[in-house]
């Protein structure tokens, strides 16, 4: 595990994908970067590669993260993401094996041990209970939990809202020191609120921000729910 970036519950994470790019991520990144700031919510944003270097300099509070990289060290590997050059664009860390860009575990592994040797956290995404434990066993900074079947469309049933302490114990067996992101069905700020009462550490949103009618807005709602249910379940 990467120990350079000190990560404090609660946080959460915006994953603009292949939707936004340019003006209009970076517009998406200075409402985010007002936001976090105001409500003292971390957020991890997830912008296009190209981009990491423009939301790098015109913010100040945002956790800037690659949407993927490769393990490949310094060499041949033409239209391959390496990790120094990501470290170098200013990026605090890297998101992999999302469900649009699932890896094998093993180079899941590699690609973990690259980043902890150039100075990348990592956000790793797990399906399953038996995913979520073999990325753990990892040491990823972040563990993200995330049923396939609820990106961009789905809602949270009961039973997924229940399974998140299990998600979490299973984790924590492992090692106490990851954080715990739950996401995907997250669409509004009472699914933001719901999430982080029930247990989860953070939670994020792509589609639930994109395709809002206003997204500064809807970024705000879903933050000022972060802080809310976090102080409810964590009093001073």
């Amino acid at each position: 595990m990467y120990s350079g970036l000190q990560l404090n519950p609660p946080f959460f994470e915006i994953g603009p994908k292949a939707y936004l790019y340019g003006e209009e991520v970076l517009k998406l990144a200075r409402c985010a970067d007002e936001v976090s700031a105001r409500y003292h919510v971390q957020i991890i944003f997830t912008p296009q590669t190209v981009d990491i270097p423009l939301i790098v300099h015109e913010t100040r509070h945002l956790l800037v993260f690659a949407q993927h990289m490769d393990s490949l060290p310094i060499g041949r590997g033409i239209g391959s993401v390496l990790p120094e050059a990501i470290q170098a664009a200013g990026a605090r860390g890297v998101l992999l094996n999302h469900a649009e860009k699932p890896l094998p575990l093993e180079e899941i592994r590699r690609t973990v041990a690259r980043a902890d040797k150039v100075g990348l956290a990592t956000l790793v995404c797990a399906g399953n209970l038996d995913e979520v434990k073999a990325v753990a066993e990892m040491h990823p900074n972040i563990v993200l939990a995330e049923a396939p079947e609820l990106i961009g469309v789905g809602k949270r049933s009961e039973q997924d809202m229940l399974a998140i302490q299990k998600i979490n114990q299973t984790v924590w067996q492992v090692d106490p020191a990851i954080r715990v992101l739950h996401g995907a069905g997250i669409s509004c700020g009472k699914d933001v609120y719901e999430i982080i009462k029930l247990g989860a550490q953070a939670t994020g949103s792509t589609s639930g921000i994109i395709k809002a009618a206003n997204p500064c807005a809807m970024v705000e709602e879903m933050i000022c729910n972060v802080r809310k249910a976090w102080d409810e379940t964590h009093p001073a």
